[in-house]
Protein backbone atom coordinates (compact mmCIF):
# COMPACT_ATOMS: atom_id res chain seq x y z
CA UNK A 1 0.00 0.00 0.00
CA UNK A 2 2.14 2.83 -1.34
CA UNK A 3 0.90 6.41 -1.53
CA UNK A 4 3.19 7.13 -4.48
CA UNK A 5 1.43 4.41 -6.50
CA UNK A 6 -1.95 5.88 -5.59
CA UNK A 7 -0.95 9.37 -6.73
CA UNK A 8 0.38 7.92 -10.00
CA UNK A 9 -3.00 6.24 -10.60
CA UNK A 10 -4.82 9.46 -9.72
CA UNK A 11 -2.70 11.52 -12.13
CA UNK A 12 -3.74 9.45 -15.17
CA UNK A 13 -6.06 12.00 -16.80
CA UNK A 14 -7.20 9.50 -19.46
CA UNK A 15 -8.73 7.16 -16.89
CA UNK A 16 -12.42 7.05 -15.98
CA UNK A 17 -12.98 5.21 -12.71
CA UNK A 18 -16.06 3.07 -12.21
CA UNK A 19 -16.48 4.32 -8.62
CA UNK A 20 -14.89 7.12 -6.59
CA UNK A 21 -15.45 7.05 -2.83
CA UNK A 22 -14.92 10.20 -0.77
CA UNK A 23 -14.01 9.41 2.85
CA UNK A 24 -11.66 6.90 4.47
CA UNK A 25 -13.63 5.98 7.58
CA UNK A 26 -15.71 2.86 8.24
CA UNK A 27 -18.42 3.54 5.65
CA UNK A 28 -16.07 4.76 2.91
CA UNK A 29 -13.62 1.89 3.32
CA UNK A 30 -16.47 -0.62 3.46
CA UNK A 31 -17.92 0.72 0.21
CA UNK A 32 -14.57 0.86 -1.57
CA UNK A 33 -13.58 -2.69 -0.53
CA UNK A 34 -16.95 -3.99 -1.70
CA UNK A 35 -16.60 -2.22 -5.07
CA UNK A 36 -13.02 -3.37 -5.70
CA UNK A 37 -13.83 -6.94 -4.63
CA UNK A 38 -16.57 -7.03 -7.28
CA UNK A 39 -13.99 -6.01 -9.88
CA UNK A 40 -14.93 -2.35 -10.38
CA UNK A 41 -12.10 0.17 -10.78
CA UNK A 42 -12.23 2.00 -7.46
CA UNK A 43 -10.59 5.13 -6.06
CA UNK A 44 -10.88 6.17 -2.41
CA UNK A 45 -9.82 9.67 -1.35
CA UNK A 46 -9.45 10.80 2.26
CA UNK A 47 -8.74 14.40 3.33
CA UNK A 48 -6.90 13.41 6.52
CA UNK A 49 -5.75 9.90 7.47
CA UNK A 50 -7.78 6.70 7.32
CA UNK A 51 -10.11 6.61 10.36
CA UNK A 52 -8.78 9.98 11.57
CA UNK A 53 -12.27 11.06 12.69
CA UNK A 54 -15.14 9.12 14.21
CA UNK A 55 -13.87 5.71 13.06
CA UNK A 56 -10.90 5.67 15.47
CA UNK A 57 -12.89 6.97 18.45
CA UNK A 58 -15.45 4.24 19.12
CA UNK A 59 -16.06 2.18 22.29
CA UNK A 60 -14.15 -0.61 20.47
CA UNK A 61 -17.22 -2.87 20.37
CA UNK A 62 -18.64 -4.99 17.56
CA UNK A 63 -22.14 -5.51 18.90
CA UNK A 64 -25.80 -5.92 18.13
CA UNK A 65 -26.66 -3.18 20.58
CA UNK A 66 -28.47 -4.34 23.70
CA UNK A 67 -29.90 -0.85 24.22
CA UNK A 68 -31.34 -0.81 20.69
CA UNK A 69 -33.17 -4.01 21.59
CA UNK A 70 -34.60 -2.25 24.64
CA UNK A 71 -35.73 0.58 22.35
CA UNK A 72 -37.51 -1.94 20.12
CA UNK A 73 -35.27 -1.47 17.06
CA UNK A 74 -35.38 -5.20 16.27
CA UNK A 75 -34.32 -4.87 12.61
CA UNK A 76 -31.14 -2.94 13.50
CA UNK A 77 -30.20 -5.46 16.19
CA UNK A 78 -30.81 -8.42 13.87
CA UNK A 79 -28.63 -7.03 11.09
CA UNK A 80 -25.91 -5.96 13.54
CA UNK A 81 -25.77 -9.40 15.20
CA UNK A 82 -25.40 -11.05 11.80
CA UNK A 83 -22.64 -8.62 10.79
CA UNK A 84 -20.92 -9.15 14.15
CA UNK A 85 -20.62 -12.84 13.38
CA UNK A 86 -19.32 -12.21 9.86
CA UNK A 87 -16.67 -9.78 11.10
CA UNK A 88 -15.44 -12.25 13.73
CA UNK A 89 -15.24 -14.80 10.92
CA UNK A 90 -13.40 -12.51 8.45
CA UNK A 91 -10.99 -10.70 10.80
CA UNK A 92 -10.35 -12.96 13.83
CA UNK A 93 -7.00 -11.22 14.45
CA UNK A 94 -8.85 -8.00 15.25
CA UNK A 95 -12.26 -9.10 16.55
CA UNK A 96 -12.81 -11.28 19.60
CA UNK A 97 -15.57 -12.63 21.80
CA UNK A 98 -15.84 -10.61 25.03
CA UNK A 99 -17.92 -11.38 28.12
CA UNK A 100 -19.99 -8.51 29.50
CA UNK A 101 -21.41 -8.55 33.00
CA UNK A 102 -24.43 -6.50 34.04
CA UNK A 103 -24.25 -6.10 37.84
CA UNK A 104 -27.71 -5.93 39.37
CA UNK A 105 -28.68 -4.01 42.51
CA UNK A 106 -32.46 -4.67 42.52
CA UNK A 107 -34.08 -8.07 43.17
CA UNK A 108 -36.11 -7.90 39.97
CA UNK A 109 -33.23 -6.83 37.70
CA UNK A 110 -31.58 -10.22 37.19
CA UNK A 111 -34.66 -12.02 35.80
CA UNK A 112 -35.60 -8.88 33.84
CA UNK A 113 -32.25 -8.64 32.05
CA UNK A 114 -31.96 -12.41 31.68
CA UNK A 115 -35.17 -12.55 29.65
CA UNK A 116 -34.04 -9.71 27.38
CA UNK A 117 -30.60 -11.21 26.86
CA UNK A 118 -32.04 -14.64 26.05
CA UNK A 119 -33.91 -12.90 23.23
CA UNK A 120 -30.58 -11.31 22.20
CA UNK A 121 -29.00 -14.79 22.16
CA UNK A 122 -31.79 -16.22 20.02
CA UNK A 123 -31.54 -13.36 17.54
CA UNK A 124 -27.82 -14.15 17.10
CA UNK A 125 -28.69 -17.60 15.75
CA UNK A 126 -25.77 -19.71 14.55
CA UNK A 127 -23.51 -16.63 14.65
CA UNK A 128 -23.96 -16.29 18.42
CA UNK A 129 -20.86 -15.90 20.60
CA UNK A 130 -22.15 -17.69 23.70
CA UNK A 131 -25.26 -17.96 25.92
CA UNK A 132 -26.21 -15.42 28.57
CA UNK A 133 -25.90 -16.74 32.14
CA UNK A 134 -27.37 -15.69 35.47
CA UNK A 135 -24.74 -15.04 38.21
CA UNK A 136 -25.06 -15.10 41.97
CA UNK A 137 -23.66 -12.28 44.08
CA UNK A 138 -20.57 -14.36 44.89
CA UNK A 139 -19.98 -15.26 41.23
CA UNK A 140 -20.36 -11.62 40.20
CA UNK A 141 -17.80 -10.46 42.79
CA UNK A 142 -15.37 -13.17 41.71
CA UNK A 143 -15.66 -12.09 38.07
CA UNK A 144 -15.55 -8.37 38.90
CA UNK A 145 -13.43 -7.91 42.07
CA UNK A 146 -13.64 -4.12 41.77
CA UNK A 147 -17.43 -3.82 41.61
CA UNK A 148 -19.34 -2.11 44.44
CA UNK A 149 -20.63 -4.83 46.76
CA UNK A 150 -23.19 -2.81 48.75
CA UNK A 151 -26.75 -3.92 47.80
CA UNK A 152 -25.40 -6.09 44.96
CA UNK A 153 -27.89 -8.87 44.13
CA UNK A 154 -25.86 -10.63 41.44
CA UNK A 155 -25.34 -10.22 37.72
CA UNK A 156 -25.96 -11.46 34.20
CA UNK A 157 -23.31 -12.43 31.65
CA UNK A 158 -23.80 -11.93 27.93
CA UNK A 159 -21.40 -12.01 24.97
CA UNK A 160 -20.52 -9.41 22.36
CA UNK A 161 -17.54 -8.57 20.17
CA UNK A 162 -14.53 -6.33 20.73
CA UNK A 163 -12.07 -4.97 18.16
CA UNK A 164 -9.46 -2.34 17.36
CA UNK A 165 -11.18 0.25 15.19
CA UNK A 166 -8.36 2.09 13.42
CA UNK A 167 -6.39 -1.14 12.92
CA UNK A 168 -9.45 -2.55 11.13
CA UNK A 169 -9.53 0.60 8.98
CA UNK A 170 -5.89 0.08 7.95
CA UNK A 171 -6.58 -3.57 7.12
CA UNK A 172 -9.55 -2.52 5.00
CA UNK A 173 -7.38 -0.04 3.09
CA UNK A 174 -4.84 -2.82 2.50
CA UNK A 175 -7.62 -5.18 1.40
CA UNK A 176 -8.86 -2.52 -1.02
CA UNK A 177 -5.41 -2.21 -2.62
CA UNK A 178 -4.98 -5.99 -2.76
CA UNK A 179 -8.23 -6.18 -4.72
CA UNK A 180 -6.99 -3.68 -7.32
CA UNK A 181 -8.38 -0.50 -5.76
CA UNK A 182 -6.53 2.73 -5.02
CA UNK A 183 -6.53 4.46 -1.62
CA UNK A 184 -4.96 7.87 -0.97
CA UNK A 185 -4.87 9.78 2.32
CA UNK A 186 -4.25 13.52 2.64
CA UNK A 187 -6.12 14.24 -0.58
CA UNK A 188 -8.88 16.86 -0.22
CA UNK A 189 -11.98 17.14 -2.40
CA UNK A 190 -12.30 20.77 -3.51
CA UNK A 191 -15.09 20.35 -6.05
CA UNK A 192 -17.37 17.98 -7.95
CA UNK A 193 -17.19 17.59 -11.74
CA UNK A 194 -20.43 17.64 -13.72
CA UNK A 195 -21.23 16.89 -17.35
CA UNK A 196 -23.28 19.05 -19.75
CA UNK A 197 -26.52 17.69 -18.27
CA UNK A 198 -25.47 18.64 -14.75
CA UNK A 199 -24.80 15.06 -13.63
CA UNK A 200 -21.86 14.19 -11.40
CA UNK A 201 -18.94 12.96 -13.51
CA UNK A 202 -16.01 12.99 -11.07
CA UNK A 203 -14.14 15.01 -8.48
CA UNK A 204 -11.55 17.76 -8.25
CA UNK A 205 -9.01 17.19 -5.48
CA UNK A 206 -5.78 18.53 -4.03
CA UNK A 207 -2.86 16.40 -2.89
CA UNK A 208 -2.21 18.12 0.44
CA UNK A 209 1.44 17.03 0.45
CA UNK A 210 2.30 18.75 -2.84
CA UNK A 211 -0.65 21.13 -3.39
CA UNK A 212 -1.06 19.66 -6.89
CA UNK A 213 -4.69 19.70 -8.10
CA UNK A 214 -6.11 16.68 -9.94
CA UNK A 215 -9.37 15.97 -11.74
CA UNK A 216 -10.58 12.38 -11.59
CA UNK A 217 -13.44 11.24 -13.84
CA UNK A 218 -15.87 8.61 -12.60
CA UNK A 219 -19.11 6.89 -13.55
CA UNK A 220 -20.40 7.39 -10.01
CA UNK A 221 -19.27 9.24 -6.87
CA UNK A 222 -20.06 8.16 -3.31
CA UNK A 223 -19.99 10.64 -0.43
CA UNK A 224 -19.03 8.68 2.71
CA UNK A 225 -17.65 11.52 4.82
CA UNK A 226 -19.62 10.90 8.02
CA UNK A 227 -20.20 14.06 10.02
CA UNK A 228 -18.81 16.09 7.09
CA UNK A 229 -21.40 14.74 4.64
CA UNK A 230 -23.14 18.10 4.31
CA UNK A 231 -19.91 19.81 3.24
CA UNK A 232 -19.72 17.59 0.15
CA UNK A 233 -23.47 17.90 -0.46
CA UNK A 234 -23.06 21.70 -0.45
CA UNK A 235 -20.61 21.36 -3.36
CA UNK A 236 -23.38 19.63 -5.28
CA UNK A 237 -26.38 21.65 -4.11
CA UNK A 238 -25.50 24.86 -2.22
CA UNK A 239 -28.03 25.67 0.51
CA UNK A 240 -29.32 22.10 0.83
CA UNK A 241 -30.99 21.18 4.14
CA UNK A 242 -28.89 19.48 6.78
CA UNK A 243 -28.85 15.68 6.50
CA UNK A 244 -26.51 14.76 9.37
CA UNK A 245 -26.72 15.51 13.08
CA UNK A 246 -23.33 15.15 14.83
CA UNK A 247 -23.70 13.51 18.25
CA UNK A 248 -20.68 13.54 20.53
CA UNK A 249 -19.56 10.65 22.67
CA UNK A 250 -16.51 10.67 24.93
CA UNK A 251 -14.41 7.99 26.61
CA UNK A 252 -11.86 8.08 29.39
CA UNK A 253 -8.99 5.59 29.62
CA UNK A 254 -7.84 4.28 33.00
CA UNK A 255 -5.19 1.93 34.32
CA UNK A 256 -6.22 -1.75 34.38
CA UNK A 257 -6.27 -1.70 38.21
CA UNK A 258 -9.68 0.00 38.07
CA UNK A 259 -11.28 -3.13 36.59
CA UNK A 260 -9.02 -6.10 37.46
CA UNK A 261 -10.98 -8.41 35.18
CA UNK A 262 -10.86 -9.77 31.65
CA UNK A 263 -14.62 -9.21 31.47
CA UNK A 264 -16.33 -5.91 30.67
CA UNK A 265 -18.99 -4.13 32.73
CA UNK A 266 -22.20 -2.90 31.17
CA UNK A 267 -24.42 -0.50 33.13
CA UNK A 268 -27.76 -0.64 31.29
CA UNK A 269 -29.35 2.47 32.75
CA UNK A 270 -27.38 5.47 33.96
CA UNK A 271 -28.86 8.58 35.59
CA UNK A 272 -29.76 10.00 32.18
CA UNK A 273 -31.13 6.72 30.82
CA UNK A 274 -28.13 5.76 28.72
CA UNK A 275 -25.64 2.87 28.77
CA UNK A 276 -22.15 2.95 30.29
CA UNK A 277 -19.36 0.47 29.50
CA UNK A 278 -16.08 -0.27 31.27
CA UNK A 279 -14.10 -2.37 28.82
CA UNK A 280 -10.59 -3.90 29.07
CA UNK A 281 -8.60 -2.94 25.95
CA UNK A 282 -4.88 -3.27 25.17
CA UNK A 283 -3.99 -3.49 28.85
CA UNK A 284 -6.06 -0.45 29.88
CA UNK A 285 -9.75 0.21 30.64
CA UNK A 286 -12.01 2.31 28.43
CA UNK A 287 -15.03 3.87 30.16
CA UNK A 288 -17.82 5.56 28.19
CA UNK A 289 -19.82 6.89 26.57
CA UNK A 290 -21.95 10.04 26.34
CA UNK A 291 -24.41 11.08 23.66
CA UNK A 292 -25.36 14.68 22.95
CA UNK A 293 -25.83 16.93 19.93
CA UNK A 294 -23.12 19.35 18.88
CA UNK A 295 -23.56 22.25 16.53
CA UNK A 296 -20.44 21.97 14.38
CA UNK A 297 -18.47 18.95 13.18
CA UNK A 298 -14.73 19.10 13.91
CA UNK A 299 -11.96 16.68 13.06
CA UNK A 300 -10.60 16.92 16.63
CA UNK A 301 -13.64 17.28 18.91
CA UNK A 302 -12.94 17.85 22.60
CA UNK A 303 -14.70 16.47 25.66
CA UNK A 304 -16.89 18.96 27.49
CA UNK A 305 -16.70 19.40 31.24
CA UNK A 306 -20.24 18.14 31.77
CA UNK A 307 -19.44 14.90 29.91
CA UNK A 308 -16.26 14.35 31.92
CA UNK A 309 -18.07 14.77 35.24
CA UNK A 310 -20.86 12.43 34.11
CA UNK A 311 -18.42 9.61 33.24
CA UNK A 312 -16.37 10.00 36.42
CA UNK A 313 -19.42 10.25 38.71
CA UNK A 314 -21.21 7.29 37.10
CA UNK A 315 -18.08 5.11 37.19
CA UNK A 316 -17.62 5.97 40.89
CA UNK A 317 -21.08 4.56 41.67
CA UNK A 318 -20.04 1.10 40.47
CA UNK A 319 -16.26 0.82 40.97
CA UNK A 320 -14.65 0.29 44.38
CA UNK A 321 -11.59 2.21 43.24
CA UNK A 322 -13.00 5.65 42.44
CA UNK A 323 -11.45 7.24 39.33
CA UNK A 324 -10.40 10.88 39.60
CA UNK A 325 -9.22 13.35 36.98
CA UNK A 326 -5.55 12.60 37.70
CA UNK A 327 -6.18 8.89 37.03
CA UNK A 328 -7.28 9.51 33.42
CA UNK A 329 -4.52 8.38 31.04
CA UNK A 330 -6.30 9.67 27.95
CA UNK A 331 -9.64 11.20 27.08
CA UNK A 332 -11.03 11.19 23.55
CA UNK A 333 -14.18 12.41 21.86
CA UNK A 334 -15.87 11.25 18.68
CA UNK A 335 -18.81 12.47 16.62
CA UNK A 336 -21.47 10.03 15.43
CA UNK A 337 -22.92 10.87 11.99
CA UNK A 338 -26.59 10.35 12.84
CA UNK A 339 -29.34 11.02 10.33
CA UNK A 340 -30.64 14.53 11.09
CA UNK A 341 -33.04 14.57 14.05
CA UNK A 342 -36.61 15.68 13.81
CA UNK A 343 -37.66 18.53 16.08
CA UNK A 344 -37.72 17.51 19.74
CA UNK A 345 -36.04 14.15 19.12
CA UNK A 346 -33.28 13.25 21.60
CA UNK A 347 -30.01 11.79 20.31
CA UNK A 348 -30.61 8.48 22.06
CA UNK A 349 -33.90 8.19 20.12
CA UNK A 350 -32.39 8.80 16.67
CA UNK A 351 -32.03 5.56 14.72
CA UNK A 352 -28.50 4.22 14.27
CA UNK A 353 -29.54 2.61 11.00
CA UNK A 354 -27.78 3.82 7.87
CA UNK A 355 -29.42 5.60 4.94
CA UNK A 356 -28.39 5.85 1.29
CA UNK A 357 -29.37 9.15 -0.37
CA UNK A 358 -29.15 10.11 -4.06
CA UNK A 359 -29.18 13.73 -5.20
CA UNK A 360 -30.72 14.97 -8.45
CA UNK A 361 -27.27 15.13 -10.02
CA UNK A 362 -26.51 11.52 -9.03
CA UNK A 363 -24.25 12.08 -6.01
CA UNK A 364 -24.73 9.14 -3.65
CA UNK A 365 -24.34 9.76 0.10
CA UNK A 366 -24.35 7.20 2.89
CA UNK A 367 -25.14 8.44 6.39
CA UNK A 368 -25.65 6.93 9.83
CA UNK A 369 -24.63 3.40 10.68
CA UNK A 370 -21.81 2.13 12.91
CA UNK A 371 -18.64 0.05 12.68
CA UNK A 372 -20.49 -3.22 13.29
CA UNK A 373 -22.52 -2.82 10.11
CA UNK A 374 -19.80 -1.26 7.92
CA UNK A 375 -19.78 -4.26 5.54
CA UNK A 376 -23.54 -4.23 5.01
CA UNK A 377 -23.45 -0.46 4.49
CA UNK A 378 -20.83 -0.98 1.80
CA UNK A 379 -22.92 -3.65 0.10
CA UNK A 380 -26.04 -1.47 0.13
CA UNK A 381 -24.35 1.62 -1.26
CA UNK A 382 -22.48 -0.26 -4.00
CA UNK A 383 -25.72 -1.99 -5.06
CA UNK A 384 -27.24 1.46 -5.46
CA UNK A 385 -24.16 2.88 -7.19
CA UNK A 386 -23.91 0.13 -9.81
CA UNK A 387 -27.58 0.53 -10.65
CA UNK A 388 -27.28 4.31 -10.96
CA UNK A 389 -24.10 4.17 -13.06
CA UNK A 390 -25.31 1.32 -15.27
CA UNK A 391 -22.30 -0.82 -14.36
CA UNK A 392 -22.27 -4.52 -15.12
CA UNK A 393 -24.14 -6.27 -12.32
CA UNK A 394 -21.87 -8.33 -10.07
CA UNK A 395 -22.64 -10.04 -6.78
CA UNK A 396 -21.26 -8.81 -3.48
CA UNK A 397 -18.49 -11.12 -2.25
CA UNK A 398 -17.52 -9.58 1.10
CA UNK A 399 -19.69 -11.78 3.35
CA UNK A 400 -17.13 -14.54 3.39
CA UNK A 401 -14.01 -12.61 2.36
CA UNK A 402 -11.08 -12.67 4.82
CA UNK A 403 -9.54 -9.23 5.39
CA UNK A 404 -5.86 -8.38 5.18
CA UNK A 405 -4.00 -9.88 8.14
CA UNK A 406 -6.41 -12.81 8.59
CA UNK A 407 -5.10 -15.62 10.77
CA UNK A 408 -7.07 -18.17 12.79
CA UNK A 409 -4.80 -18.74 15.77
CA UNK A 410 -4.31 -15.46 17.59
CA UNK A 411 -1.93 -15.02 20.54
CA UNK A 412 -3.37 -12.01 22.36
CA UNK A 413 -0.60 -12.09 24.94
CA UNK A 414 1.63 -10.63 22.25
CA UNK A 415 0.66 -6.98 21.71
CA UNK A 416 1.44 -7.36 17.98
CA UNK A 417 -1.51 -9.72 17.48
CA UNK A 418 -3.37 -6.90 15.68
CA UNK A 419 -1.01 -7.34 12.69
CA UNK A 420 -2.20 -10.91 12.18
CA UNK A 421 -0.46 -12.50 9.19
CA UNK A 422 1.99 -9.57 8.99
CA UNK A 423 3.65 -10.41 12.33
CA UNK A 424 6.44 -12.54 10.74
CA UNK A 425 7.31 -9.68 8.37
CA UNK A 426 7.68 -7.24 11.27
CA UNK A 427 9.80 -9.78 13.16
CA UNK A 428 11.94 -10.10 10.03
CA UNK A 429 12.67 -6.36 10.20
CA UNK A 430 14.04 -6.90 13.71
CA UNK A 431 16.11 -9.90 12.61
CA UNK A 432 17.73 -7.76 9.90
CA UNK A 433 18.22 -4.79 12.23
CA UNK A 434 18.11 -5.77 15.94
CA UNK A 435 17.89 -2.13 17.08
CA UNK A 436 14.34 -2.08 15.69
CA UNK A 437 13.35 -4.50 18.45
CA UNK A 438 13.88 -1.79 21.07
CA UNK A 439 10.80 -0.71 23.02
CA UNK A 440 9.96 2.97 22.54
CA UNK A 441 8.39 3.70 25.95
CA UNK A 442 8.48 1.69 29.22
CA UNK A 443 4.73 2.08 29.83
CA UNK A 444 3.60 0.89 26.39
CA UNK A 445 4.63 -2.27 24.48
CA UNK A 446 5.39 -0.79 21.05
CA UNK A 447 8.76 -1.33 19.34
CA UNK A 448 10.66 0.69 16.73
CA UNK A 449 9.98 -1.87 13.95
CA UNK A 450 6.26 -1.07 14.14
CA UNK A 451 7.01 2.54 13.21
CA UNK A 452 9.06 1.42 10.21
CA UNK A 453 6.26 -0.95 9.18
CA UNK A 454 3.63 1.78 9.53
CA UNK A 455 5.53 4.06 7.15
CA UNK A 456 6.56 1.42 4.61
CA UNK A 457 3.42 -0.69 4.48
CA UNK A 458 0.50 1.24 6.04
CA UNK A 459 0.77 4.69 4.45
CA UNK A 460 1.51 6.53 7.71
CA UNK A 461 2.58 10.07 6.85
CA UNK A 462 2.59 11.97 10.15
CA UNK A 463 3.42 11.43 13.81
CA UNK A 464 -0.30 11.42 14.58
CA UNK A 465 -0.89 8.68 11.99
CA UNK A 466 1.62 6.43 13.74
CA UNK A 467 1.04 7.23 17.41
CA UNK A 468 -2.76 7.51 17.28
CA UNK A 469 -3.92 5.02 14.64
CA UNK A 470 -1.15 2.57 13.58
CA UNK A 471 -0.06 2.25 17.21
CA UNK A 472 -2.73 3.28 19.73
CA UNK A 473 -0.46 5.22 22.09
CA UNK A 474 -2.40 8.51 22.05
CA UNK A 475 -5.61 6.73 23.01
CA UNK A 476 -4.01 4.54 25.69
CA UNK A 477 -1.69 7.03 27.41
CA UNK A 478 -1.53 10.53 25.96
CA UNK A 479 1.43 11.66 28.10
CA UNK A 480 3.46 8.61 27.11
CA UNK A 481 2.70 9.24 23.43
CA UNK A 482 4.08 12.79 23.71
CA UNK A 483 7.23 11.38 25.30
CA UNK A 484 7.51 8.89 22.41
CA UNK A 485 7.16 11.58 19.75
CA UNK A 486 10.84 12.59 19.30
CA UNK A 487 12.06 9.02 18.81
CA UNK A 488 9.18 8.13 16.49
CA UNK A 489 9.69 11.33 14.49
CA UNK A 490 13.37 10.45 14.07
CA UNK A 491 12.53 7.00 12.70
CA UNK A 492 9.86 8.41 10.39
CA UNK A 493 12.15 11.15 9.06
CA UNK A 494 14.66 8.49 8.06
CA UNK A 495 12.01 6.41 6.30
CA UNK A 496 10.35 9.36 4.55
CA UNK A 497 13.68 11.12 3.84
CA UNK A 498 12.60 14.25 5.65
CA UNK A 499 14.78 17.00 7.10
CA UNK A 500 15.24 17.87 10.78
CA UNK A 501 12.83 20.78 10.35
CA UNK A 502 10.07 18.30 9.43
CA UNK A 503 10.65 16.32 12.64
CA UNK A 504 10.65 19.48 14.72
CA UNK A 505 7.36 20.69 13.21
CA UNK A 506 5.76 17.24 13.56
CA UNK A 507 6.68 17.03 17.25
CA UNK A 508 5.33 20.51 17.89
CA UNK A 509 2.05 19.87 16.05
CA UNK A 510 1.51 16.43 17.60
CA UNK A 511 2.25 17.65 21.13
CA UNK A 512 -0.14 20.57 20.84
CA UNK A 513 -2.96 18.34 19.56
CA UNK A 514 -2.35 15.50 22.02
CA UNK A 515 -2.46 17.83 25.01
CA UNK A 516 -6.20 17.88 24.29
CA UNK A 517 -6.27 14.17 25.27
CA UNK A 518 -4.88 14.95 28.72
CA UNK A 519 -7.27 15.78 31.55
CA UNK A 520 -5.89 18.53 33.76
Amino acid sequence: MKRETGIKNLSDSTKTWDIIVIGGGASGLGAAVDAAARGYSTLLLEKYDFAKGTSSRSTKLIHGGVRYLAQGDIALVMEALKERGLLLQNAPHLVKNLKFIIPTYRWWARPFYTVGLKVYDMMSGKLGLGPSVLLSKEETLKALPNIQEDQLEGGVIYHDGQFDDSRLAINLAQTLVENGGTAINYCEIIGLLKDDQGNISGVKCTDLETDIVYEAKSKVVINATGVFTDEILAMDEPGKNKTVTPSQGIHIVLDRSFLQSDDAIMIPRTSDGRVLFAVPWHGKVIVGTTDHLVENAEIEPRAEEEEIEFILETAAQYLVKTPTRKDVLSIFAGLRPLAAATEGEATKEISRSHKVLVSESGLISIIGGKWTTYRLMGEDVINKATLLAGLEERDCVTKNMPLHGYIKNVDRKNHMYVYGADIPKIKHLVEKEPALGKRIHPDLPYIRAEVVWAVREEMARTLDDVLSRRLRATFLDARASIQMAPEVADIMAGELRKKYSWSKEQIKSFTKNTEGYILK
